[in-house]
This record gives C-alpha cells, sequence and structure tokens, in this order.
C-alpha cells in the first residue's frame, strides 16, 4: 500500500508535542516582550530632549508670571500703597490659579 512516500514519519505522543507547543509559545512571549520593552525604550530616548526643552519652557514660564505680578504690586503700591498693592496682586493671581484649576478639574470630568 502507497503511503504518499512518509515512510519514516515518527509519531510522537501527544505530551510531547503540547509540550513543544508550550514551549515555541513562551519563546514567542518573550520575543513579544523585548520587542515591546525594545519599542518603548526607543520611544523614552527620543522623548528626553523635547521633555527637557519643554521643562526649561515651563520654568521661564513661572518666571514671566512671578514678573509679571511683581510688575502689578509694584504697579499697584504707587496707588494703594506697598502692603494693599502686593495683596492685590497675590489675590489675582489666586484667582487665576483657582479658575485654572476648575477648569481642569472639569476637563478631568469629562474624561470619565
Amino acid at each position: 500500500m502507497d503511503t504518499g512516500g512518509n515512510d519514516e514519519v515518527e509519531e510522537r505522543p501527544i505530551g510531547e508535542l503540547f509540550g513543544q507547543l508550550i514551549d515555541e509559545g513562551k519563546a514567542y512571549a518573550k520575543a513579544e516582550l523585548g520587542l515591546a520593552k525594545a519599542t518603548a525604550e526607543a520611544k523614552a530616548d527620543a522623548a528626553k530632549k523635547p521633555l527637557l526643552l519643554a521643562g526649561a519652557a515651563l520654568l521661564f514660564l513661572i518666571a514671566g508670571v512671578v514678573v509679571l505680578c511683581m510688575t502689578l504690586a509694584l504697579a499697584l503700591a504707587t496707588l494703594v500703597g506697598p502692603l494693599a498693592g502686593g495683596l492685590i496682586a497675590a489675590l489675582a493671581t489666586f484667582a487665576v490659579a483657582a479658575w485654572l484649576g476648575l477648569w481642569a478639574k472639569q476637563e478631568m470630568g469629562k474624561l470619565k
């Protein structure tokens, strides 16, 4: 009887085949994990310079806000006195911060 030319095919036990399948699945999962890790590391390395520049920009923005508040306090000091000018400038700054915080909270509520 003709067996199609596969006279040397040996049948292995199903347990051995499942063991081989599990081993190959583990190897595949490790390779995928390594690829994901390498991709994440490459993206993190690429984001370093822009993040540093954004941090520096944020520091200059904070310095600009401080200068603006000081200028407002000094300008008001000539009209209502140094203490009142400083307090008015501080209250105006706190009001803007509170408004921005409430706006951020409202936007976060939209995410849910």
